[in-house]
C-alpha cells in the first residue's frame, strides 16, 4: 500500500511540474521573427527618388498621389504609423517641439507628410492621430501636417526607397522599426536623414534650408551652411573651421571688389566735374 501512495504522489508532483511547466512557458510560444534585427532600420539613400506617383489617403479619405503634397517646397517625411505604442508618438513629439522652434512655417515653406507603414490603419486612425496632436503640440501647426494612409503595397514601395526597413512582429502586433526622419527636395529626392526622437531645432532649420536648394532661409542660414558639414552618422551639423576662413576669405575678397569699384566710380566723378 505504501508502495502505492509514493507511486500516486509521484504522479501528481509530475502532474503539477508539467502543468507549471507548460503555463511558465506560454508567454514565450511565439518567437522573434527570424533575422529581425537584420530586417529593421534605416539605410541612408541620399540622393534617392521616391514615388510621387504612389497612392495614399489623407486623413479626410481624399486618394492622392505622393507628389500632390509636395507644391515645389522641402518635405520633412515621418514615417512610422499611428498605433504604435513605442516609438511614433515620442518621433511626432519631437517633431512638433523642432517645427516649433524652428522659425519655419509648415504648409508655407515646407511639408510635413507623415505616412504609416500599416495597411490596417485608415483616414479615420490618421485624422484621429492628427487631432490628438494638434491638441498636444498647438504651437506646431499641425493643422497644415499631412497625416497619409495606404496599401502595404504602396508603403512597402516608398519606405523601400527611403531605406526604412520594418517587420511585423506577431508576438505584440506591433511592428518593429527605427527612429528617424527623412529630407526630401521639392523635386522628391531624398538630402539627409535626421534619427533619434529629439531633434534640434537649429538642425531640422539648416536640414530644411538645405533640402529646399535655396528656396528658403536667409542669409545667415545659407552662410552657415557653407560653414558647417552635416555628420550622417550622428545627424547633426558641425562648424568646419576651414570652411569658416574660406567664407570669409571670400567675404573679404568680394568686399575689397566692391571698395575698388566705388573708389573708380568716385575717381571717374570727380575727373567728370574737373573736365566740365
Amino acid at each position: 500500500m505504501k508502495a502505492l501512495k509514493h507511486i500516486a504522489v509521484a504522479c501528481v508532483l509530475l502532474w503539477i511540474a508539467g502543468v507549471a511547466s507548460a503555463m511558465a512557458g506560454e508567454p514565450t510560444a511565439l518567437r522573434a521573427p527570424p533575422g529581425l534585427l537584420d530586417k529593421v532600420g534605416i539605410e541612408q539613400m541620399p540622393g534617392a527618388q521616391v514615388p510621387l506617383d504612389t497612392e495614399f489617403r489623407d486623413a479626410e479619405g481624399r486618394l492622392l498621389h505622393l507628389g500632390d503634397l509636395l507644391h515645389d517646397k522641402p518635405t520633412l517625411l515621418v514615417p512610422g504609423y499611428y498605433g504604435c505604442q513605442n516609438l511614433c508618438g515620442v518621433v511626432r513629439a519631437g517633431v512638433a517641439h523642432a517645427v516649433a522652434r524652428s522659425g519655419l512655417q509648415p504648409g508655407r515653406q515646407f511639408n510635413v507628410v507623415l505616412v504609416s507603414i500599416d495597411p490596417q490603419e485608415t483616414p479615420v486612425t490618421a485624422a484621429t492621430a492628427r487631432q490628438n496632436d494638434s491638441t498636444l503640440y498647438p504651437d506646431a501647426g499641425v493643422s497644415r501636417w499631412h497625416y497619409l494612409t495606404g496599401t502595404a503595397a504602396a508603403s512597402a514601395t516608398l519606405m523601400r526607397d527611403i531605406g526604412f526597413r520594418y517587420l511585423y512582429d506577431p508576438r505584440n502586433g506591433q511592428y518593429d522599426h527605427d527612429a528617424g526622419v527623412v529630407l526630401l527636395s521639392p523635386q522628391g529626392r531624398v538630402t539627409q536623414y535626421l534619427f533619434g526622437v529629439k531633434f534640434a531645432p537649429e538642425t531640422l532649420r539648416l536640414a530644411l534650408v538645405h533640402a529646399s536648394e535655396g528656396r528658403i532661409g536667409n542669409v545667415v542660414d545659407h552662410f552657415l551652411l557653407l560653414c558647417c558639414d552635416y555628420d550622417p552618422s550622428t545627424g547633426r551639423y558641425s562648424l568646419v573651421i576651414h570652411r569658416i576662413m574660406q567664407a570669409l576669405g571670400t567675404a573679404t575678397v568680394l568686399t575689397l571688389i566692391a571698395l575698388i569699384l566705388l573708389l573708380r566710380r568716385s575717381e571717374q566723378r570727380r575727373r567728370r566735374r574737373e573736365e566740365s
